[in-house]
């Protein structure tokens, strides 16, 4: 899990709005960014899940997507965990899939987001997170993207439906191990293995377009990119390896120093190559 607990500074570009609702007793927080547009424009939904002990405005400085927003006109909406978010089996008490399906309900009335084109990704037990929610939410998710996650073992369920997927990780990740494993007393697929079992649930071509994105960027880390394609339906199942990335956020804050979390690759903004993803695909790709 990831903890950010720097201050944030006065946040650029138009103002976020706050918002909250309840969810089986549970006071549910969330922030939203909304981009200047016409009036009436249907626009797309990403939701963007901070890690472990994180916030909503933690992940807006960590995961900036404004300036993305702002160019191709989408809603980014950053929800709160109640301290972590509930990937595993034991929910105490706290049904994470239940609030973000409401939200999307929320976003869409008010905000007139488009139900055809919602998106998740995270970070950390935010990336878990999404993962669980594309197991439990797939008939209203286009696609995810997990930065630093895999997918948890053995905690009630699994992947089932075909969807668009792209995975990030750091092979020298202190926290959430690149090869998988053991994790806060739960067991997590190596990136690997899980982007095996997306490949095979999508029925894409077993063999990768790889490319290798040098280091331009001089910090010593590069990376290698897989995709994986399915050619009648389109859907592609994309793995990104940072060599000698951390616990990060490619492109985003160096929250913690790099002796705690490793190091943040500056050859990858995880934020574009997550919307270039996104904005290929809609739920009637899976219909």
């Amino acid at each position: 899990m990831m903890i950010l607990s720097a201050s944030i500074s006065a946040l650029a570009q138009s103002p976020l709005i706050s918002g909250d609702m309840i969810v089986d007793g549970n006071k549910r927080f969330f922030l939203t960014y909304i981009p200047a547009t016409e009036k009436g424009h249907k626009m797309p939904l990403v939701i963007s899940l901070h890690g472990g002990l994180a916030s909503p405005k933690g992940m807006f400085h960590l995961a900036d997507f404004r300036p993305v927003a702002d160019r191709e006109k989408f809603i980014v909406v950053c929800p709160a965990s109640k301290r972590i978010w509930h990937d595993g089996a034991d929910l105490h008490g706290i049904d994470d899939v239940k609030f973000i399906d409401q939200l999307i309900n929320y976003i869409i009335k008010i905000y007139n987001a488009d139900p055809e084109r919602v998106y998740v990704t995270g970070i950390s037990n935010g990336g878990f997170m999404t993962a669980r929610l594309a197991c439990q939410l797939n008939r209203r998710i286009a696609a995810v993207a997990m930065v630093a996650a895999t997918l948890d073992i053995g905690e009630g369920y699994d992947l089932d439906r075909p969807m668009p997927a792209l995975y990030m990780h750091g092979t020298t990740d202190p926290i959430v191990p690149y090869k998988g494993g053991k994790l806060f007393g739960r067991s997590a697929y190596s990136q690997d293995e899980v982007i095996d079992k997306w490949v095979a649930l999508n029925n894409c071509n077993k063999t990768a377009l790889i490319t290798t994105i040098p280091d331009k960027a001089n910090d010593g880390t590069s990376i290698v990119k897989e995709e994986y394609l399915n050619p009648k339906t389109g859907i592609k199942v994309v793995g990104y390896t940072i060599i000698n990335g951390g616990h990060t956020w490619p492109g985003g804050w160096q929250y913690l120093p790099k002796f705690i979390i490793g190091k943040t690759t500056r050859n990858l903004n995880a934020c574009e190559e997550i919307w270039n993803f996104f904005k290929g695909y809609k739920l009637s790709f899976k219909s």
